[in-house]
């Protein structure tokens, strides 16, 4: 039955599996036997549970682009004052990247594949996570508190330099998630001017 729980633990499973694999060989070098084997189970249960491979990583896509976007209007929603707002988000965003680094760099180095029409999904999601950045922005420059000539630009760069951790960043590594979102906090009120 595909809504039965057991259906639906089995299908979490297999989009963990698909996590591992395609972080760690990519998507054009992941197998549905690599992820079958990952879920311990054979190559068939990737097909009674999910069309494709590419569906898989679209599932992946959505719910990990979801999150980001979801966490970026929690943080913003904590406050009105645009400085506090953006050291929130910018925190929120640095540590998100670096709690969930292997899912993010599925969800920056693989959309290539993905469908065009699961591709115009994410796009939207990531039209969201832009839109609010750069609203973000711009509200600080009219109120006055930020000093940056080009608003747009530097919502691009407070993105990159998070979506970039996913990049970098191992859980043995010299940084904890809060030292890197304290920090780049802090970069991001720098780069926008902050008074």
């Amino acid at each position: 039955m595909t809504g039965s729980p057991r259906a639906e633990a089995t299908r979490a499973r297999l989009l963990e599996a698909a996590v591992a694999a395609f972080s760690e060989k990519g998507f054009h070098g992941t197998t549905t036997r690599d992820i079958a084997g990952g879920a311990g189970m054979s190559p068939a249960a990737v097909y009674v549970h999910h069309k494709s491979k590419e569906e898989l990583l679209f599932l992946i896509s959505r719910e990990g682009h979801q999150s980001a976007l979801d966490v970026i209007r929690t943080a913003r929603a904590t406050t009105s004052d645009p400085v506090a707002q953006l050291a929130a988000v910018a925190r929120a965003f640095a540590e998100f990247h670096a709690h969930h680094h292997t899912v993010a760099r599925i969800l920056n180095y693989e959309l290539a594949a993905l469908s065009a029409e699961h591709r115009a999904s994410i796009d939207e999601l990531r039209t969201g996570i832009d839109r609010e950045l750069r609203t973000l922005v711009r509200d600080g420059v009219t109120a006055g508190v930020f000093d940056t000539p080009d608003p747009a630009l530097a919502a691009t760069a407070l993105a990159s330099m998070s979506v970039d951790i996913a990049r970098w960043y191992r859980e043995d590594g010299e940084w904890t998630p809060d030292q890197i979102g304290d920090y780049y906090s802090d970069l991001a009120l720098r780069l926008v001017g902050a008074g």
